[in-house]
Formats: C-alpha cells, structure tokens, sequence
C-alpha cells in the first residue's frame, strides 16, 4: 500500500515557494483537505490541476531550483535529495540582498541594493509543537488523498474549490497527453481556418519604385524581424501566391506594397512621422499610372498598416486620436494590427491580424508537450515606460502597473521585466499567460501563447483580436477587465479545471497555431491565407463603389500639415 501510496506523479514539486513558513503549511493542509472531501464526495475525475508527493522510499529533488517569482532578495536553497519525512528537518534559505536586483516599482528595472546590508540565515532545526503538528496534519491529509486515488484507480487529483487556497501554492498542470485533438475533433467556430481562398478572389500587386518598399530593407535589415513585418512577408506572399493575377481588368482587389513601418530609430521603433507622407505618395503614384485608384478611389484596395494605432501612424493614442485616420485611405480596405471597439483608428470592414513573430525562432525552442506546466501565472515586459511616460498611468493605461503593484510578492506569478533566454520554454511551462495592453492593446505575446499553448489572459478592454470572424477567442483565451487587475489571482484559480482543460484542447488544434503565423514559405491555413479569406467575404463588390467619370468624394488636402508635405525616399523631408 505505501508504494501505491507514494508512487505515480505525484511529487512535492508544485508546492515550490516559500514550503517551511507556517502560513504556507496551513494552506497546504487546506488544500489537502479540499482534495481528500472533493475525493470522498463520490469519485476522481482527470482534471489538470495535480498535486503530487515524491515516494520517501526514494529520494526526489523536492524543488526543481526555480527562484523566479519569490519576493526580491530572497533565494533558497534546498541542499542535496531529499524524501519528504526529512524536508521539514533539512530546510536551509538564504537572505542576499548584496548585488541583488530588486526591481524599482517605477520602472521595473533592477537595481543593486547596498552590499553592506548582506546577511544569511540558517534556521534552527528545532521547531515548536505547533510546526510538528502541522508537519504530521500535511503528511496525514496527503497520505489520505493517495489511498482515495489509489482505490479509485485514477491518475490525477481533482482540485475544484481553488478559492479556499488563498495564499502562493504552485499548482501543476499536465495536459500533454490528456487527449489527442484529431480524435476528439469537433465542429467549431476555428473550422473555417481550414477554408481555401484560391479560386475565390484575384489580387493584382502594384509595381512600384524600390523606395517605396524592398530599398528600405536594404537600408535597415532590422524590418524583417520587428513585430510590424507583415508588410514585408504579406507582399512577397502575394507576389507568388496563386491569387495574384497579372491582368488588372480582373482583378477583385488591388494592393499597395508600401512599407510604412520600414524607417526605424535607432532602438528599432518605427519613426511614425513619415509614414503619412510615403503613403500619400504611393496612393499618388498609383493613381497616375494606373486607373483602378480613380474608378473607386480605393473602395476596392487594400493596405498593410501595422502601426501601433493602425493608419493613424503614431503611438501614442492621444496623439493617434487627434491624427485620426489618413483620410485617402477613408474608403480602402485596411489590413492592421491595431483593433478596439469604438475606436476612431479602427475603421469598419478593417481585418485585424496578429503581429509578426518570427516562425522559425518559435518552432525551433519547442520542448516535449509532456512537460508539467508548474507556472501558473507568467509575464515578461515592461510595468512602466518612464521614457514615454514619466508621470506614470499612462503607458498601458495603468494595467501593467497595478499587475506588477499588486502580485510582485505572489508566488503564483512569475513576473518579471527581464526577459530571460529561457522565455520561449518558460511560456511552455506555464498554465496562463499575461496579454496586457501596452501602447496599444495588441503585442506578440497572443501569438506566443497561442504557439506555445499557454492560455491567453487579455487585459485590454473592447480589444478587437485578429481574425475574430475565424477564431473562437472566447473559448481558447481569459478576458478581464482593466479594473479587475487587482482580483486577477482569484478571478484565475476559480476558474473551474474542465475548463482549462478544454482551453488547452482548442489551442492544441494546429490550424489555431498555424492561422497566427507568417511563415516563409506559405502554409496552407496560415495568416495569410486568412487574410485572403477575410478579402474573399468581402466580394462581390457593391456597384456604389465605382465613380462617375470625374467624380472625387476625397479631399486630398484634408489632415495634419505636417502630412502634407512632399516625401522624397531616402532624402530627408
């Protein structure tokens, strides 16, 4: 009976921060005991919240040597393998606030503390009656809850009522085997990522002048990584795709290629100033070269803007508000990264797609799906942008400041504004994912979570998510509000188990992952086919969109000054 007891995948190891204060000891009884009532009321289903205990007939390492997440400064240290009887005797911890970076509340970045205040602290082995009682109340409810498993046959302990656990326990989620997509499949909203838009609809690419697009890429080769390449990728994918007719008279649409978002700074963030004038001057050239543009005045065009805040060109949404959309795009099809409900830079009929992250890079840093996801909550980025925002509250409208304020000390959250090497696996082994707005309420961590299967958490309110006509964003991802920041632990761990388990069953559909990606070569059910079938829902054209001979309903002198201003390539304007 002990070796049933003890054996299987249940170990001590979600259990990882702060194990030897009483506080936490009292939790994990608690736990325990939900565990062993859940148990006793009739059966154990397989869920994918797990507590496990290692077999003190062998040793197992109890921490996996994870210090992310622990309040700054601290760092402990468990020496040697340990079976469970002898965790409580061993404990060591460590207090080094020397060197240590302890990120500013501000600005999220580390900064060394004085040298001097370092200090270590072994505790005593001896403890109080109070700690043995406890010691022996865990190791009696956790005994109890693998006889319960064992008689039920099952594999996983179901943890239901996760609101009575109130403090820091890492809960482990292990879902890499718990059900094969393909044969569970089931007809859902996704299924029309699978559709073909070949045959469906003509695009006839513009030829314009190298400056306007792949002599920016010569100039700064910085273009084909940032997040805003999906006018690079979505042209080259056109100019081979099987779309693409070389004869305009039957062309369905016609597109642009303009690379607005090729003209960086020297950190890599596009200079949004220019942007207006080079698409002016693109939309001109066009317009006396050829006679599409004047027959509709662009009613049957179509752009790539991923700006921040889309064709408004700038990043900062005041400024963005007041810019308003560029007029001479009012009646063309935009293909933007930028959505939000009632927004003035989100015009009707726009297709919202994800930012460009690089495939290969992603693909490359997989780890084997079997890997227990033992991070329940975790973020990588900035909290405050004092360069931008040196008042603070503005930059992520307060967001990522009440997430790093209020859950900087809870163990739950792995959060942090260095971004380690280890990032692309630590997504991997993570349960949620942040997706908070920043600038704007887009950023690539959407597609990261979808690639890696880390369930989005999105905090941005009346956000428009790419491709929502195709993918079931409410079923795969967590919404919250801004103002619900401050309740996000317990809005996240009452979420119940089978749904999380049937999250991660939708993000393991490979057309969810592949719908999100810009991959060179072309994939069939890739972004860009689902930007063509965004294009193809839209035909037939209306005949209200073709003009009378002479006829002109934009008015070319209508925007901000500066954006009247000729642009002259690489020569400064």
């Amino acid at each position: 009976m002990a070796s049933t007891m003890w054996s299987g995948p249940y170990s001590l190891r979600g259990l990882r921060k702060k194990f030897f204060s009483v506080t936490p000891l009292l939790q994990i009884a608690g736990t325990a005991h939900v565990a062993k009532s859940q148990l006793s009321k009739g059966g154990v289903e397989a869920a994918p919240l797990l507590l496990s205990v290692p077999p003190p007939s062998s040793p197992a390492r109890i921490f996996h040597g994870r210090t992310t997440g622990l309040r700054p400064g601290f760092r402990r240290r468990v020496t040697g393998n340990i079976p469970l009887d002898e965790a409580f005797k061993r404990e060591k911890w460590t207090y080094s606030r020397g060197k240590k970076k302890d990120p500013d509340r501000r600005t999220g970045r580390g900064k060394a503390q004085s040298a001097s205040s370092r200090f270590s602290v072994t505790p005593r082995r001896r403890h109080g009656i109070l700690f043995w009682l406890l010691n022996g109340l865990i190791i009696a409810s956790l005994a109890s809850v693998s006889a319960l498993v064992a008689e039920e046959q099952h594999q996983r302990i179901s943890v239901v009522n996760l609101e009575s656990v109130v403090a820091p326990i890492q809960l482990l989620i292990d879902c890499g085997n718990a059900f094969s997509f393909e044969s569970s499949r089931q007809r859902i909203a996704g299924d029309v990522l699978e559709d073909d838009p070949v045959g469906r609809l003509k695009v006839f690419v513009y030829e314009l002048p190298a400056k306007y697009n792949t002599k920016l890429i010569q100039k700064d080769s910085r273009c084909l990584t940032h997040m805003f390449a999906t006018e690079i990728f979505l042209h080259r994918f056109l100019l081979e795709s099987p779309v693409r007719t070389l004869n305009p008279e039957e062309a369905d649409w016609f597109y642009t290629p303009v690379y607005t978002t090729c003209d960086l700074t020297s950190n890599g963030l596009p200079l949004p100033f220019k942007s207006p004038r080079m698409m002016r001057s693109a939309i001109q050239y066009i317009s006396i070269h050829w006679p599409y543009w004047n027959r509709t005045e662009g009613a049957d065009h179509f752009f790539t803007v991923p700006h921040d805040f889309g064709a408004c060109f700038h990043y900062q949404e005041e400024q963005a508000i007041q810019r308003g959309i560029l007029h001479v795009l009012s009646r063309a099809t935009l293909v933007q990264t930028f959505g939000q409900r009632y927004h003035v830079c989100l015009k009707e009929g726009s297709i919202v797609v994800p930012p460009y992250a690089p495939p290969s890079r992603m693909q490359s840093r997989f780890i084997p799906p079997s890997t227990p996801r033992s991070i329940f909550v975790y973020f990588r980025g900035l909290f405050y942008d004092p360069g931008n925002d040196p008042e603070g509250g503005y930059y992520s409208r307060g967001a990522r400041a009440a997430v790093w304020e209020n859950f900087k000390n809870n163990i739950l959250f792995d959060i942090s504004s260095e971004h380690p090497a280890t990032y692309y696996e630590d997504m991997q082994r993570s349960i949620f994912c942040l997706c908070p707005l920043g600038w704007a309420p887009w950023s690539p961590r959407l597609v990261e979570g979808v690639q890696f299967g880390c369930i989005p958490v999105i905090i941005a309110d009346d956000i428009v998510l790419p491709f929502a006509d195709a993918i079931p964003w409410e079923k795969i991802g967590i919404f919250v509000d801004e103002k619900d920041v401050p309740m996000l632990d317990k809005i996240l761990a009452s979420i119940p188990p089978e749904q999380v388990l049937e999250k991660q069953r939708l993000l393991a559909n490979p057309a969810m992952k592949q719908a999100m990606l810009f991959p060179q070569p072309a994939q069939p059910g890739d972004a860009f086919h689902q930007i063509l079938n965004g294009l193809a829902r839209k035909l037939p054209h209306d005949s209200s969109i073709y003009q009378d001979s002479g006829q002109r309903v934009l008015n070319w002198t209508t925007g901000p000054p500066g954006d009247l201003h000729p642009w002259f390539g690489d020569k400064a304007s």
